[in-house]
């Protein structure tokens, strides 16, 4: 079986993954595309749940075999990606695919699936507040978060290269549409 792909898109702090988890509940057909990264792993993530945590070195080497759906060096020497066997993995399962990806990798797998895929960008109530969500995360230093508030900056452009955008402005609202763009999606012929 070849299920769909369902792509979350938007700028970090948006709430993108908290609505894929929130979805990942409630529609059992869903399964998580995990991505890889060459990002160093944080204390509390789990290889192969969180990400596939793979060296640069090793990451290029799957580049050069064309491992990738889609891949980008997201910031210097910090690779993502898509691995071609993540998709085919969960498809053998009888699954559709949600993905939690930026918005370049998300325009990339649209482009590659432009029949059988859904794109949605989760819009914040503004870049404001986008950052505000960034800078209470606490997870940031202030070097990386002078890069995640100017590569937002860039992604809040990219809003109107997808299928659907969700407001983000009221976490259950959201949450309520998110649900009603997918099933209307799973359930075309």
């Amino acid at each position: 079986m070849k299920g769909k792909l369902i792509i979350f898109t938007a700028p970090s702090g948006a709430g993108k993954t908290t609505i894929v988890r929130h979805l990942l509940k409630e529609i059992d057909s869903l399964a998580f595309s995990v991505s890889a990264t060459s990002r160093p792993k944080r204390d509390h993530e789990i290889d192969g749940e969180h990400y596939y945590f793979l060296n640069p070195a090793e990451f290029r080497k799957r580049i050069e075999n064309g491992d990738f759906l889609e891949w980008e060096e997201v910031y210097t020497g910090q690779y993502y990606g898509t691995l071609k066997s993540e998709i085919q993995r969960l498809w053998n399962e009888g699954k559709h695919i949600i993905f939690d990806i930026d918005v370049k990798g998300a325009a990339n797998i649209k482009q590659n699936y432009p029949e059988g895929s859904l794109a949605v960008f989760v819009k914040p109530p503004s870049a404001d507040i986008l950052f505000e969500r960034l800078q209470n995360r606490g997870t940031e230093t202030p070097e990386s978060y002078r890069k995640r508030v100017k590569r937002a900056t860039l992604e809040l452009t990219y809003e109107d290269k997808f299928d659907a955008v969700l407001l983000n402005d009221d976490l259950e609202k959201a949450l309520v549409e998110a649900e009603k763009i997918v099933n209307d999606f799973l359930n075309e012929a």
